[in-house]
């Protein structure tokens, strides 16, 4: 099957198979869970993940048209773009076969949800000073600590813990990476409620949870290039919505825009086409990254720069919404309001602009690092905050 007929096959499926209207109350995991059966088994969910782990074993050509044909669709995938973006390139890259052989299929499937837990109340953009303890304990480990900021936690089954296993190197050196299971006794799960007024984000506190040794993801202490793994996926899937469904429903859209406001304005006009060179420049930029890494040319940083220019999009689509309809489109009854609201988060979630705009500086442009302190310095002797 050629692409153009796979991306119209693609098309005719989720016109027949897309759920249509909002869900009845408290109906929407079920219907999202269904929904992605239906996706694996018309063999549209893990187009590019190996056969033998449950994926289609095909290539980012045949992934980027089933997005091509998805964007017009509001799909309810949302739910699982953790476990389709992050968790589960990061097994497929770094997971043992075991791992891979149990957990890739079911997330495929829809059957069950991952979270990723990094960030903490005191560390966030700089996640390696976290302080969440695992300790060795027999053939499992000993989890005790709190993670914040963690996306779906409170639907999800499993999740992609990043936790200290040695303070007594420095802070890069002394990580480990597990799977942990969310339903685990001493894991707690507060919902922590925006101002959109949902519950996005959530809260985790782990008291004496254990964890097999078998649920390790790489070796012990070289978490943090597990991570990085994870990150370098996150920021990809992130700038490219991997999961999040396609945008013909969202409120700010420029279809949406341009049905609401007067387009006989040359101003609006020309506000509108910064809007879509934007969009479409970024468009061209993950179609360049996922062609090179098809190429087996590694993105590196620059993933962090597809994620800073999403952000700042996201953000300059929420301002001109804004200025355009006025001030009643953030009432809370208004269909742009919920749009407007989460529009600052896309600048914090997955590291902050400042912090993309440090790494691409450094790491992209060659640009004088700042003055840090030394690296050699033992976790347990840095005061908290430390920049290392």
């Amino acid at each position: 099957m050629d692409l153009a007929e796979y991306r119209r096959a693609a098309r005719a499926w989720l016109q027949e198979n897309t759920p249509t209207g909002e869900p009845p109350e408290g109906d929407g995991i079920t219907r999202a869970k269904e929904f992605m059966a239906k996706l694996y088994d018309a063999g549209y969910s893990g187009i590019i993940w190996p056969k033998q782990w449950g994926g289609q074993g095909l290539t980012l050509a045949e992934e980027r048209a089933f997005a091509a044909a998805a964007r017009d669709f509001a799909l309810p995938t949302y739910v699982f773009s953790i476990g389709l973006g992050m968790t589960g390139p990061t097994l497929v890259d770094r997971g043992t076969d075991a791992q891979r052989e149990r957990f890739l299929r079911p997330l495929l499937r829809g059957e069950e949800i991952w979270c990723q837990l990094f960030s903490e109340p005191g560390a966030g953009s700089d996640v390696a000073s976290l302080q969440t303890r695992a300790v060795h304990d027999g053939g499992q480990w000993v989890v005790n600590g709190q993670k914040v900021w963690t996306s779906v936690a409170h639907h999800a089954d499993w999740g992609l813990l990043l936790a200290r296993t040695d303070v007594d190197v420095p802070k890069h050196q002394g990580l480990t990476m597990f799977v942990v299971d969310m339903h685990h006794p001493g894991v707690t799960v507060r919902p922590l409620k925006d101002m959109s007024g949902r519950a996005n984000f959530n809260e985790i506190f782990f008291d004496n949870v254990t964890i097999p040794d078998e649920h390790r993801v790489g070796e012990v202490n070289d978490g943090w290039s597990v991570a990085v793994t994870t990150l370098l996926h996150e920021r990809l899937s992130i700038s490219a919505g991997v999961g999040m469904g396609g945008q013909k429903d969202h409120p700010a859209s420029l279809e949406a825009l341009r049905q609401t406001v007067d387009t006989s304005d040359p101003l609006v006009r020309d506000q509108l086409v910064e809007l879509h060179i934007r969009s479409r420049a970024l468009a061209l930029f993950n179609q360049r990254l996922a062609q090179e890494t098809e190429a087996g040319i590694f993105p590196g940083a620059r993933g962090s720069a597809a994620k800073l220019l999403l952000a700042e999009l996201t953000l300059f689509q929420a301002d001109l919404a804004t200025q355009l309809v006025g001030p009643e489109s953030v009432l809370a009854d208004h269909p742009l309001a919920q749009a407007i609201s989460l529009a600052p988060g896309m600048a914090l979630g997955g590291g902050t602009n400042e912090i993309m705009r440090n790494i691409v500086g450094d790491r992209v442009l060659g640009l004088p690092p700042e003055p840090r302190v030394d690296k050699t310095v033992p976790f347990k002797d840095l005061k908290v905050g430390t920049q290392a």
